[in-house]
């Protein structure tokens, strides 16, 4: 179970702060993606970081939910 974060007396859910620090890390790719030229190779640059978004979030989640400050 991910616990929520305590945020100057907010409670945030765990899930959301995963959520957000996947949105920044998925922007950071992109622009390196796009930096090095690869993003131009592929049809759907929409669905791509969509993909890249999802697949950073489970990467994110299966970290932290086995042990961790959200457990």
């Amino acid at each position: 179970m991910i616990a929520d974060v305590n945020s100057g007396g907010v409670l945030l859910p765990g899930l959301l702060v995963l959520a957000i620090a996947a949105l920044v890390v998925t922007i950071g790719v992109v622009r390196l993606l796009a930096t090095i030229g690869f993003l131009r190779a592929l049809a759907h640059r929409p669905l791509i970081e969509l993909a890249a978004f999802i697949f950073i979030y489970a990467l994110l989640v299966q970290a932290f939910t086995a042990s961790g400050p959200f457990s």
